[in-house]
């Protein structure tokens, strides 16, 4: 299995950095429109999962993405971003509370619709945050990842009190906050290493980019944000794996379980990062 998953890591590894890095639009849009098409794929089978229907609805809305980020005119994206952020707050964050509706019912459809335009705007993120530069794009996703370690690291070391127990039972409340200070800690020796230094390699990052015009202090509170963010975007794609009966979102990536299973915790973090680029 873990030669399964480092096999896979380094082909994604070896598809992605050089078409972040190679300067070729059309390729930069070929592979995101693809993943988006399969996160569409994946969410569709989650929320409905005796469909049919799951491939084309995904070559409908992977069409569209293409069109609306790609071809029309990206300004529009701001209106993503902000949605996106309203859409967390006062829907999908709540269910994991109380909890997600009957596949057979409105609510799951409307639901479904709802996390399809989440979807939409982080992959909208990823090219509005590409625009900047690869590497900045690259930091808004570390911002996750090291979060993601943290937590694991924290969890083992110090977990006892469940974090949502019904929902993914081997993450605390310490592995949580353990993450959340890993972000803090490496994010502040970001800025230290190279953020005042013009032309530093940390100089064209996000931390530093939102220390520099925003200050220590909302850095630090835009952090926390982030590093909560990205537990609620895991915590709702395992709900809804639970509720389907799914160990992974699927099986595109050997190892790894599907993109969803890989992008979950980005989901609702990308676009926050991308609507406070913008106020930059």
């Amino acid at each position: 299995m873990l030669k399964t998953r480092i096999i896979t890591a380094i082909v994604l590894l070896a598809v992605l950095l050089p078409v972040l890095y190679w300067g070729n639009p059309i390729a930069f849009a070929v592979v995101v429109t693809v993943f988006f098409g399969a996160a569409i794929w994946e969410g569709f089978r989650l929320f409905n999962p005796d469909s049919t229907r799951a491939v084309a609805v995904s070559l409908a809305w992977s069409a569209a993405f293409c069109y609306a980020f790609f071809l029309a005119d990206p300004a529009r994206s701001l209106f993503w971003f902000a949605i996106s952020a309203l859409i967390w707050l006062l829907r999908l964050t709540p269910s994991l509370k109380i909890g997600l509706p009957p596949f057979a019912s409105s609510g799951n459809t409307m639901l479904s619709l709802t996390y399809a335009i989440a979807l939409v705007a982080c992959f909208a993120a990823i090219v509005a945050l590409f625009r900047h530069s690869p590497l900045f794009l690259l930091s808004v996703m570390a911002l996750v990842w090291i979060a993601d370690i943290g937590a694991y690291c924290a969890g083992k070391a110090f977990g006892k009190r469940k974090l949502a127990p019904t929902i993914s039972p081997g993450k605390s409340w310490e592995g949580a906050i353990g993450g959340g200070v890993a972000v803090l800690l490496l994010a502040t020796l970001s800025v230290l290493a190279g953020g005042e230094v013009p032309g530093a390699w940390f100089a064209d990052t996000f931390v530093v980019h939102v220390q520099q015009r925003l200050g220590w202090a909302a850095l630090f509170a835009i952090l926390v944000v982030i590093s909560a963010a990205s537990v609620v975007g895991d915590l709702f794609e395992s709900q809804l794996k639970r509720r389907a009966g799914f160990k992974d979102s699927s099986k595109l990536l050997p190892g790894h379980g599907g993109v969803l299973d890989r992008i979950d915790a980005l989901i609702p973090v990308l676009p926050l990062a991308a609507l406070v680029d913008t106020w930059l």
